[in-house]
């Protein structure tokens, strides 16, 4: 997932690069009755410079925040770079009465999203990682998560893009968790992260092993598998065991030598979990 990310960033960066060359600036003429054209259309990466032309003081304010100027002394100008598409309507701050749009045309805002690990371990985390379409630093990302069971996705966090327009944020899910990020008017395609079940297997007094499931839940009463590994590679299962009161289960070990795991089937596992084992114990 990485190496998409960085050939995701590699093309935006191609496409940065090449847009400079077809950038344009139209100005737009600030007098006693208004802006002059009142309406432009341009596109994502083009640039308007207003300029004052009036005997008097004037300020570019964007009714949504996208952009002010400072206030304008006859002559003076003040120049914005539009990157994302969309209506930008805006006003004059000294005189309110006099408005006008900027209509920028082209590819609409985006943000990609990925996860370094897409399955965890309940415990261990992963990356969330992305890009987004203007490339700068400094751009504000919203994480949404909406875990097994939740109607609807929630905020989680905001996140500072980086180089590139580049973020990484780091996730620990407890339960199956869809991810998505918003930035802008853009939002990404959703990411799943599933989850196994962490299960251990230690051995107890002698002669017995000692394991044990952990999750968001309980796992009292669901069933596990004692396996073996046979000399081909595959694992079969020799005895089933029971959990109890706190999702574990102390038995006494195979006579049978060889290697051994605790294996949980994802229905017994149950919904928002995969099948899950444990690491490895060997009998001599």
């Amino acid at each position: 997932m990485r190496r998409l990310l960085l050939g995701v960033t590699t093309v935006l960066v191609a496409l940065a690069v090449a847009s400079p060359a077809l950038a344009a600036t139209k100005t737009v003429s600030i007098t006693k009755t208004g802006f002059v054209p009142t309406t432009v259309t341009i596109s994502t990466g083009d640039s308007i410079t207003w300029k004052n032309a009036d005997t008097r003081n004037h300020q570019v304010v964007s009714d949504r925040g996208s952009f002010v100027s400072p206030i304008l002394r006859p002559g003076q100008s003040y120049t914005f770079t539009f990157q994302a598409s969309g209506t930008y309507k805006y006003r004059d701050g000294l005189y309110p009465d006099n408005r006008g749009t900027v209509e920028v045309k082209g590819p609409p805002p985006s943000a990609s999203l990925g996860a370094t690990v897409p399955i965890v371990v309940y415990g261990m985390e992963s990356h969330l990682q992305g890009v987004v379409s203007n490339l700068k630093s400094g751009e504000l990302v919203t994480i949404l998560s909406q875990p097994y069971g939740q109607s609807s996705y929630a905020e989680v966090t905001t996140v500072t893009t980086t180089t590139n327009g580049a973020f990484d944020y780091i996730v620990k899910p407890t339960v199956l968790t869809n991810y998505q990020v918003r930035w802008k008017s853009a939002t990404s395609q959703p990411v799943t992260l599933q989850v196994r079940p962490k299960i251990t297997l230690q051995p107890g007094r002698r002669g017995w092993f000692l394991t044990r499931v952990t999750a968001a839940k309980s796992f009292a009463g669901r069933s596990i598998y004692v396996q073996r590994r046979t000399q081909f590679g595959q694992w079969i299962s020799v005895q089933k065991y029971t959990l109890g009161s706190l999702s574990g289960k102390l038995f006494k070990k195979p006579k049978t030598k060889g290697y051994y795991r605790i294996f949980m089937t994802i229905n017994q596992a149950g919904v928002g979990y995969l099948e899950g084992w444990s690491g490895t114990q060997r009998i001599r």
